[in-house]
């Protein structure tokens, strides 16, 4: 019986042995999954710390605004294509911040690529007519390098308009006065300034193109002037009658800037031009009274009617 026992077991053991030996087959034959290594992270230092910091906090102050994405024609609706946000630290007062706000919408003038808009940019009128008040006209006057302040000017300069008028037969005495005082310059030659809301009325140039710019500038035929609308009709009569010249008045008048704006003091400003003032008819004549050269009030008014026709002017009793 022990016999038996022993054999029995010893099968038993066989079996057993030969399952172990299976399962041990079968698990090396499946495939060894493999750890991908990963890169080694960046060090974590203080600069690192610093310029994460830095950079989430500007993207926090930073607002969206609404710029072309190329040249857009004048009346032609804008479509999501023309249009983009762009993330500024400083926003320009008053620009659109939605897409929304500029699609569909129609410009009445040229936009350029890199145009910020705004409410503005939809709104009629060119470069110049936005450079103006609404009190104001845009006058150009023919100048060279001697009556344009040997080539200096500069938009946004302010000058006085001075005339002279030639000894001749019609005119047996000479005489120079201020015309018009304080008129701001809005371009010279193609150069325009800034518009009444503080942007360039001219599209950014490249380095190139401003030297290009400055250097047309220095030998332009014309000089664009904000006239008051009362005084329009004089200076255009004094181009006609005579030889005009442009006198720089300092950048240290600050008062210039509001002097035909329109306030309280504009009136006294244009009674005291009119009262300075000569008469054409008197200066063609030689009978300017000498009051008024020293700050005379308005010369008496006569009876007779001025006639003029071009250049020339005539009393006839009615």
């Amino acid at each position: 019986m022990n016999s038996r026992f022993t054999m029995g077991l010893a099968g038993l053991l066989l079996v057993g042995a030969i399952i172990v030996g299976y399962w041990g087959l079968v698990l090396s034959r499946q495939p060894t999954p493999v750890v991908e290594a990963s890169p080694p992270s960046a060090p974590l230092t203080t600069a690192n710390v610093i310029d994460k910091t830095v950079a989430t906090a500007e993207d926090q102050t930073r607002q969206p605004v609404v710029v072309l994405l190329h040249d857009v024609p004048p009346f032609t609706p804008l479509t999501a294509a023309d249009l983009a946000l762009e993330q500024l630290r400083a926003v320009p007062a008053g620009s659109l911040n939605s897409l929304d706000q500029a699609i569909g919408r129609t410009p009445w003038r040229h936009l350029s690529a890199g145009t910020w808009l705004s409410d503005e940019s939809f709104e009629a009128g060119g470069s110049l007519a936005r450079m103006i008040r609404s009190d104001e006209r845009a006058l150009a006057v023919a100048v060279d390098e001697v009556t344009g302040a040997g080539g200096q000017l500069i938009p946004g300069d302010y000058v006085d308009v001075l005339l002279y008028l030639r000894q001749d037969q019609d005119n047996p005495q000479q005489s120079a006065q201020i015309v018009v005082p304080a008129l701001r310059v809005l371009g010279v030659g193609d150069q325009l300034g800034l518009t009444n809301d503080g942007k360039p009325a001219s599209p950014a140039l490249s380095a190139d193109d401003k030297l290009k710019q400055d250097q047309r500038r220095l030998s332009a035929r014309s000089v664009v002037l904000a006239v008051p609308e009362p005084l329009l009709s004089r200076l255009m009569l004094a181009t006609q009658v005579g030889t005009l010249r442009l006198a720089v008045r300092s950048n240290e008048e600050q008062r210039l800037a509001r002097y035909w704006a329109g306030e309280e003091q504009a009136p006294q400003h244009l009674q005291a031009v009119n009262g300075q003032l000569f008469q054409f008819n008197q200066l063609a004549m030689g009978n300017a009274p000498k009051a008024a050269a020293s700050g005379a009030v308005n010369p008496a008014p006569r009876r007779a009617i001025e006639v003029i026709r071009g250049n020339q002017m005539t009393q006839q009793t009615p």
